[in-house]
């Protein structure tokens, strides 16, 4: 469902991605991981087709991304780190308006609006100016955008941005319903624990080369690590944290 392949990306003229390769089947849920400027917002870029490689391929539910990106975009669903909503509009005006953009059925596209909205108990904020709205309840609608047109990618850049505990769960039961009924999800995120409950495989990506992949098991079994933040951190060399942790305390605030 999802195919990079041997993709170089030079920006302001500095490699940002070096040959990077992937492959997401259809009906998993994998996780993108990596430091701060891994290329993981890049990589986004380009699947998305704002962004053109080098060189290299991207593949997107059979459509090459850079051939056809009209096509493409059909095919995905996409929330970016940092989504913006037109605030003047309430939730059901926003997603009305998203879903006669993909050409659906009105019938259709308010039966889903209707559901979605009830999904995130944001029935009684339909009518509502978003202007108003908190960030999570923002990212609700954005979510709800993403699955409208019902694609069979999903492609989430730190999805659970500004979410309560309970919407959380509720984006995991999402995400792995969406998964097991056929649909493929690629998951970028910094907070690993919520990836390691999730994504049935990883991607780590550190200075924009991968670095290793596979389950969350595998790579903790490779690593010999208790859980995934560990074995990232070894995968990207991270320094250790409480060593890390106990110098600024030394440094900065011992007697």
């Amino acid at each position: 469902m999802i195919h990079v392949q041997d993709v170089h990306v030079t920006l302001g003229g500095t490699p940002v991605l070096h040959d990077v390769s992937f492959y997401v089947a259809t009906g998993q849920i994998a996780g993108y991981v990596g430091p701060n400027g891994a290329g993981k917002t890049t990589t986004m870029r380009l699947l998305t087709g704002t962004l053109a490689p080098d060189h290299g391929r991207v593949v997107v539910a059979g459509v090459d991304v850079g051939a056809h990106p009209l096509e493409a975009k059909r095919r995905y669903g996409f929330v970016p780190e940092h989504g913006h909503i037109y605030e003047s509009f309430t939730p059901e005006e926003y997603l009305l308006f998203v879903g006669r953009m993909y050409g659906l059925n009105e019938t259709l596209v308010r039966t889903r609006i209707a559901a979605l909205l009830r999904y995130w108990r944001l029935e009684d904020e339909a009518q509502r100016k978003m202007v108003g709205f908190s960030k999570g309840m923002k990212q609700k609608v954005l979510l709800s955008a993403a699955l409208l047109h019902a694609p069979p990618v999903l492609l989430l850049d730190e999805p659970l941005s500004g979410l309560d505990a309970e919407a959380v769960l509720l984006v995991r039961a999402l995400l792995r319903t969406w998964a097991d009924a056929g649909h493929t999800v690629l998951y970028s995120s910094h907070i690993l624990d919520a990836v390691e409950r999730i994504a049935d495989w990883v991607i780590v990506i550190r200075e924009g080369q991968i670095i290793g992949e596979g389950s969350p098991e595998a790579l903790k079994t490779e690593t010999a690590a208790a859980s995934l933040e560990l074995a990232f951190s070894q995968l990207t060399a991270t320094e250790d944290v409480l060593a890390r942790t106990e110098q600024l305390m030394a440094e900065g605030f011992g007697e």
